[in-house]
C-alpha cells in the first residue's frame, strides 16, 4: 500500500514553520517513521501561532490549529544543540537515520557539527535536505525569509489583485501560505528521488531547496507568458490571462465561478444566455479576441447574468457541458457531498484532547483508512526515542 511505501525508512526532523514540516508530514503519511527535534521550552514556533487553539480536558495543554497542519503522525523529543550531551544524543540518532530535514539559515547547523559535510562521515549515506528562503549561497544567502516575501519577491503578487483600472487596486497575497506549501510538495519529490537513488546506487546526497526557487517556479503559465512575450503579466482580478471568459460573474442571489475553456463552449454559452449571435460576433469569435476584448464581454455576460439566480446558471451550465463552480466558505467546502465522499475530513484521537480534525493527504486518495496518529505534544516522545536509542548502543 503507499501509505506505508516508506515504513522502512527514518526521518529526523529539525524544521518548523510551515514548509519543512509539509515536507515531512507527507513522508510520514507515507509510512515512514518521523521523529521532531524541537528545542526544549519553546518547540516549534507554530505551537503559538494562534488562536485558535486546541485545549487539552485538563486545560493544561494547547495546540494551535497552525501546528495541527503539518504535523500529525510525528513523534517530538526536546534537544538542545547548544548543549554537548544532547548534541551527542542528535549525533547517535543520525546514524540510524535515513533523511534529515532542517530550515535553519543557512551556515548555522555547521556552528554545532551538524551540517551535511560532517553528518556525511558519520552516516555515508544520509538524504541532507536543507530549505532555506534564498538557498545556501548568493548574495541573499544569509537573509531570513517567510512566505509572504515570496509570494512578493517570486512575482506572484505582482500579478494577482484588482486591475490598476479598478477600485482597490493594488498587489494581493494568496489567502494561505502558497509558497510554503508548494516548497514542501517540491521538497517532499526531491526527498523520493533520493530515496529511489539511494536505493539505486547507494549513495545519499545533498538537497538544497529555496523558498526563492520555488516561488519562481510556480508562476508556471504566468511565467512562460512573460519570458515568450517579454510583457510582465498585469493584474487581472479574478479573471485568467490567457482564456475568457474565465472568472468570476454575479447572478442575482450571489457569485459563481464560469469557465470556458473552448470556442464551442463559448457558443453554447451564447446559446444559453439567448444571445447566439455573440458567439459569431469578431470580437468574441475565437478565445484570442476574448482575451483581447475581455473588458466589452465582461460587461456584456454581467448584464444578462445578474437577471436570474445562480441556481438557473449553474443548472444550465451543466447541462451545457459547461465548467463551473460555486465560491466557496470553508464550512460549505467541508459539507461539500464530494468532498465528503473522498474522504478529506479525517480525525485522530488524542488522549487528552479528544478528537482532532485533520484534511486526509491527497496522495493516500483510495488507500483504506488507518488511524492517523495526533500532533505530538511537545517533547512527548523523548523518553521512549532516547530509550530505544538506548536499547540499541547497549552492549
Amino acid at each position: 500500500m503507499l501509505s506505508k511505501v516508506l515504513d522502512n525508512v527514518r526521518v529526523l526532523d529539525l524544521s518548523r514553520i510551515l514548509a519543512g514540516p509539509w515536507c515531512t508530514q507527507n513522508l510520514a503519511d507515507l509510512g515512514a517513521e518521523v521523529i521532531k527535534v524541537e528545542r526544549p521550552g519553546q518547540g516549534d514556533d507554530t505551537r503559538k501561532w494562534g488562536p485558535p487553539y486546541l485545549r487539552s480536558t485538563d486545560g493544561a495543554d494547547t495546540f494551535s490549529a497552525y501546528f495541527t497542519c503539518c504535523n500529525r503522525n510525528k513523534q517530538s523529543i526536546c534537544l538542545d544543540f547548544a548543549d554537548a550531551g544532547d548534541r551527542d544524543t542528535l549525533l547517535a540518532l543520525v546514524r540510524g537515520t535515513d533523511v534529515l530535514v532542517e530550515n535553519y539559515k543557512a551556515g548555522t547547523l555547521a556552528r554545532y557539527g551538524l551540517d551535511y559535510a560532517t553528518l556525511k562521515s558519520i552516516k555515508p549515506d544520509l538524504i541532507y535536505l536543507s530549505i532555506t528562503g534564498y538557498g545556501q549561497d548568493g548574495p541573499k544567502a544569509a537573509r531570513p525569509g517567510y512566505d509572504y516575501i515570496f509570494q512578493g519577491m517570486g512575482g506572484l503578487m505582482g500579478y494577482t489583485g484588482r486591475a490598476d483600472d479598478e477600485a482597490g487596486a493594488g498587489p494581493l497575497r494568496a489567502g494561505m501560505p502558497v509558497v510554503d506549501v508548494s516548497t514542501g510538495m517540491y521538497a517532499t519529490s526531491a526527498v523520493l528521488a533520493a530515496l529511489l537513488r539511494r536505493a539505486r546506487t547507494g549513495e545519499g546526497g545533498y538537497l538544497d531547496i529555496a523558498l526563492l526557487d520555488v516561488a519562481v517556479a510556480i508562476n508556471a503559465n504566468q511565467g512562460a507568458n512573460y519570458l515568450v512575450s517579454g510583457r510582465n503579466p498585469e493584474r487581472t482580478g479574478n479573471a485568467h490571462p490567457n482564456l475568457a471568459p474565465y472568472e468570476v460573474f454575479r447572478a442575482s442571489d450571489g457569485h459563481f465561478i464560469l469557465a470556458v475553456g473552448n470556442d464551442e463552449q463559448f457558443a453554447r454559452l451564447c446559446a444559453l444566455c439567448g444571445r447566439p449571435e455573440l458567439a459569431a460576433d469578431p470580437r468574441f469569435l475565437h478565445n484570442t479576441g476574448r482575451v483581447e476584448n475581455l473588458p466589452a464581454l465582461r460587461a456584456i455576460l454581467a448584464d444578462i447574468l445578474i437577471l436570474r439566480d445562480r441556481k438557473h446558471w449553474t443548472d444550465g451550465l451543466e447541462a451545457a457541458g459547461i465548467a463551473w463552480g460555486p465560491v466557496n466558505s470553508l464550512e460549505e467546502v467541508f459539507a461539500d457531498e464530494q468532498v465528503r465522499h473522498r474522504g478529506m475530513l479525517r480525525h485522530a484521537e488524542h488522549p487528552r484532547f479528544g478528537t482532532i480534525p485533520l484534511v486526509r493527504n491527497p496522495m493516500l486518495a483510495g488507500e483504506p483508512d488507518a488511524p492517523l496518529r495526533p500532533p505530538p505534544l511537545m517533547g512527548e516522545h523523548t523518553d521512549a526515542v532516547l530509550g530505544r536509542l538506548a536499547a540499541r548502543d547497549k552492549p
